[in-house]
C-alpha cells in the first residue's frame, strides 16, 4: 500500500480523490468498467466520464444512448444538404487585439473557397438581395426598386393577372406615385453612415457573436463538406496564445487564480493549483460557471474532432485520416494530463445539453409555414425543411433537458447585468477567432462559436419565440442563414463529438 502511494503521489495525483479511487482500484485489480482490464487505458480514459453531470439533472449514458442511436444519423444527413454545407465567412480580417506576423503555411490549413458556380443559384440570389439592402436605400426590399418584394409569388408583381397587359400602365402608375410620396433621400455621408451603425447596433443587441457582413467581397462561401475540420498541424506557442486569450481574459478569472494544465503557465501546473482552480469554480455563481464549461467543452470538442481525424499516414496522393488513440490519450488520459482530461470531456456533455435545449426550444420557428430554407429548387428545400423538422422534433422529445430557467434567475437588476456581461465577453471570444492563424481552424473557431452564439441566442429568446405569429414576419425573433447555418453546424460538430467518444472508448477496449 505504501508503494502505491508513492507511486500516486510520483504521479502528482494526491488530492484527487475520485481519481484516486480509479487507480486504487485499478492497482488493486477491481475493475469497475465492465470488460476494462484495471489499469487499461480504457479504464483510465473513461472511468470518471459516467453517472449525472454537476449543474445538470442528466447522465452520461442517456445523452450517448440518445445521440449515437437516434439525433446524430438524421442531424449528419441534414448537414449534407445544400443549405447547410455552403457557409459564408469572411476568413480574411485581421486580428483586432495583436498583430500577427503571418498565417499558418501548412498545406492542411489551407481552405478552398467555393467558385460562384458551385453555390446554389438561390443562394446567389440572396447574396445579391443582401448586399443591395445593406448598401442601398432604406426602403430598398431586395429587387432594386422600392417597396417592392425580393421574389414575387404567383398573382404579385409584374405580369400579375391572365396575360400582363396592364404591365406597362401599372408600372408608370407606381412610378408616379413614387414620386407624389417620395421623402428626401438626400442624406449626408455622415447621417448615412449613423444609420447604418444604427441598423448594425439593434442587429447586434440580441447576438452573442460579432458576424461577418457577407456583403464585405473578402467574404467567400465555403463548402464545408469538402473543407472538414480535421488536424491540419497548426500547433505550439501561437495556437496557445488563443486559448489562453479566451480562458484568461474572458471566463470570469482572476489573474492570481492559475488555470490547471496551462501550456503558457510555469510548466504545466501542479495538484495544488488544480485544487485551487476548481475550489474558486465551484464558488462561482452558476451563470459564470456555467459559462467556462462551454468554454471547455467547446475546447474539448475540437480536440476531439482533430484526434478522430488525424493525417496517420502523408502522402500527396492519397492521405489517410483516421482516430489518433495516442493524440486521444495526450488530451484526455487524467494521468497525462493531471486529472483534467475527465473534466474536459463531462464538460463537452454539458455543452451538447445546452445545443440541443436550443434546438429543442427553436422548432415553432421552423414550423411557421412562412420559414423556409431556400436554394432555389422547390422539392429540395421541401425536403430539407421536414428533415430538419424531424430533427428539432426528436430534439424536443430528449427526456432529460437542461433548466436554462436556473440562469439570470435571481433580482431582475442584477440578472440583466450579469447577462449582459455574459453576452459581451463571448462576442470578445468570437472576435478571438479572428486572430487564430491557421485559416481552416479559423473557419470552424468561427462557425462554432458563433453556432453557440446562436445557441444562447435561442435560448435567451424564448418569450419571443412563443409569441411568433403563424404567418407575416417575426419582427420578435429572427435567425439569418449564416446564425441557421451556423447553429446546425456547431451542434453537428458537438454530436459529432459525442459518436466519437464512443468509437475512442472501443478502440481501447479492442486493445487490450
Amino acid at each position: 500500500m505504501r508503494r502505491r502511494a508513492s507511486l500516486l503521489a510520483t504521479m502528482g495525483l494526491r488530492g484527487c480523490p475520485a481519481l484516486l479511487l480509479c487507480l486504487l482500484l485499478a492497482l488493486d485489480g477491481a475493475s469497475p468498467e465492465k470488460g476494462a482490464t484495471p489499469g487499461s487505458a480504457s479504464h483510465r480514459c473513461f472511468c470518471q466520464v459516467t453517472g449525472f453531470l454537476d449543474d445538470c439533472t442528466c447522465d452520461v449514458e442517456t445523452i450517448d444512448s440518445f445521440n449515437n442511436g437516434q439525433l446524430f444519423p438524421k442531424l449528419r444527413r441534414l448537414l449534407e444538404r445544400d443549405y447547410f454545407r455552403y457557409y459564408k465567412a469572411n476568413l480574411k480580417k485581421p486580428c483586432p487585439f495583436w498583430h500577427q506576423e503571418s498565417h499558418c503555411g501548412l498545406r492542411d490549413c489551407a481552405v478552398l473557397p467555393c467558385e460562384r458556380g458551385e453555390v446554389p443559384p438561390g443562394l446567389q440570389d440572396s447574396e445579391r438581395t443582401n448586399g443591395r439592402r445593406a448598401c442601398g436605400s432604406p426602403g430598398c426590399q431586395g429587387d432594386g426598386r422600392k417597396g417592392t418584394k425580393g421574389r414575387s409569388s404567383p398573382g404579385e408583381g409584374e405580369g400579375a393577372g391572365p396575360s400582363g397587359a396592364n404591365e406597362g400602365v401599372a408600372g408608370a402608375e407606381c412610378e408616379q406615385a413614387e414620386r407624389l410620396g417620395a421623402v428626401d433621400e438626400s442624406l449626408s455621408a455622415e447621417t448615412q453612415q449613423a444609420m447604418l451603425q444604427w441598423a448594425r447596433h439593434d442587429d447586434s443587441s440580441d447576438s452573442f457573436c460579432e458576424v461577418d457582413d457577407e456583403t464585405c467581397p473578402d467574404a467567400e462561401y465555403v463548402d464545408l463538406l469538402l473543407n472538414p475540420e480535421r488536424y491540419t498541424g497548426y500547433k505550439g506557442p501561437d495556437a496557445w496564445k488563443i486559448w489562453n486569450s479566451i480562458y484568461e481574459e474572458n471566463c470570469f478569472k482572476p489573474q492570481a487564480i492559475k488555470r490547471p494544465f496551462n501550456p503558457m503557465g510555469s510548466g504545466l501546473g501542479s495538484t495544488e493549483d488544480g485544487e485551487t482552480f476548481y475550489r474558486w469554480l465551484e464558488g462561482l455563481c452558476l451563470e459564470k460557471r456555467a459559462f467556462y464549461k462551454l468554454i471547455s467543452g467547446l475546447h474539448a470538442s475540437i480536440n476531439l474532432h482533430l484526434s478522430a481525424r488525424y493525417l496517420m499516414h502523408d502522402t500527396w496522393a492519397a492521405p489517410m485520416w483516421g482516430p489518433n488513440v495516442t493524440e486521444f490519450q495526450l488530451r484526455f488520459d487524467p494521468v497525462l494530463t493531471k486529472g483534467e482530461g475527465p473534466r474536459r470531456l463531462k464538460n463537452l456533455y454539458f455543452l451538447y445539453l445546452i445545443e440541443l435545449r436550443a434546438a429543442s426550444k427553436v422548432l415553432p420557428y421552423f414550423e411557421r409555414p412562412g420559414t423556409s430554407l431556400f436554394t432555389g429548387n422547390v422539392t429540395i428545400d421541401t425536403q430539407t425543411k421536414d428533415l430538419l423538422v424531424e430533427v428539432l422534433q426528436a430534439a424536443r422529445a430528449f427526456p432529460l433537458h437542461f433548466d436554462e430557467n436556473s440562469l439570470f434567475a435571481g433580482n431582475k437588476k442584477e440578472a440583466a447585468k450579469l447577462k449582459e456581461e455574459f453576452r459581451l465577453r463571448f462576442r470578445n471570444i468570437s472576435r478571438i477567432m479572428d486572430c487564430v492563424g491557421c485559416i481552416k481552424c479559423r473557419l470552424w473557431g468561427k462557425l462554432q462559436t458563433q453556432g453557440l452564439g446562436t445557441a444562447l441566442k435561442i435560448l435567451f429568446s424564448e418569450k419571443q419565440i412563443e409569441n411568433l405569429p403563424e404567418s407575416g414576419p417575426s419582427y420578435g425573433f429572427q435567425l439569418s442563414r449564416q446564425e441557421i447555418v451556423a447553429f446546425f453546424n456547431a451542434f453537428g460538430r458537438i454530436a459529432t463529438s459525442v459518436y466519437e467518444l464512443e468509437r475512442f472508448r472501443k478502440i481501447l477496449h479492442d486493445e487490450l
